[in-house]
């Protein structure tokens, strides 16, 4: 059979009989895809080390006829992000931007601007960069890229500057203190200028972020209030980052 290849990057991994495992990729131009890769659980398989979380890889497989896998005949690592993933904080993170992905990115189909997203937070990890603001990064551009950002500049009702505001039950926009029919999840008064500049700016590698850290937490509560509703349940990685 034609052997087909993409780049990608692995989210996850699972066992499956004694020697095998099935693994999700998460394709630069195929989007999500899933598929078996015999052996990989052997010692010294010809997989190595290729098939770790987050590793960016030149993945080489074959379809079958009616079957949802794809068979997994060989795969090329291209550059590894194993070393920030021994802090378990980081790995926890990075399993919840896998989730996320995986929930709303479509299978076989072009995202290459997720792709982008993942692969640049990642770089900005190992650079050294702030965990918390590449967490609030990620999730605006997640957001963004599925359409699923609304509004946040001005309110919904009279349309005025938002500075603080509190966002709308449907989670289509934010309301002012002065329209907002419930006064429950606030949108902290940074949030446009933490957006602005995301539009504008890669995550940062080393050097010190351009907002507060208590800032940051009340941006992240925003977006995080946006994912788990359109989500319909709150991601099971983010409980656990909560727990931390």
């Amino acid at each position: 059979m034609p052997t087909d290849q993409a780049e990608a990057i692995v989210l996850r991994t699972s066992s499956v009989g004694d020697q095998d495992k099935i693994a999700v990729f998460f394709c630069r131009d195929k989007g999500i895809l899933r598929g078996v890769a015999k052996g990989a659980r052997k010692f010294g398989n010809r997989f190595g080390s290729s098939l770790e979380p987050m590793s960016v890889v030149r993945v080489f497989y074959y379809e079958k006829e009616r079957r949802e896998l794809v068979a997994v005949s060989g795969c090329d690592l291209i550059e590894s992000f194993f070393e920030i993933q021994t802090e378990p904080a980081t790995a926890f993170l990075l399993t919840y931007f896998a989730e996320l992905i995986e929930e709303f990115a479509p299978a076989r189909a072009r995202e290459e601007v997720l792709y982008r997203l993942l692969l640049s937070v990642l770089r900005c990890l190992k650079e050294g960069g702030d965990r918390d603001f590449a967490a609030a990064y990620f999730e605006a551009w997640f957001l963004q890229a599925n359409g699923l950002l609304p509004d946040l500049a001005l309110c919904r009702g009279c349309r005025k500057p938002l500075a603080p505001g509190w966002l709308a039950p449907k989670k289509d926009g934010a309301y002012c203190a002065d329209c907002a029919p419930l006064k429950k999840e606030e949108v902290p008064a940074e949030t446009q200028a933490f957006l602005r500049w995301t539009r504008k700016n890669p995550p940062p590698g080393g050097c010190a972020p351009p907002f507060a850290p208590e800032e940051i937490a009340g941006i992240r509560r925003t977006l995080q209030a946006l994912i788990v509703y359109h989500m319909e349940r709150e991601p099971r990685t983010l409980h656990f980052l909560k727990a931390k």
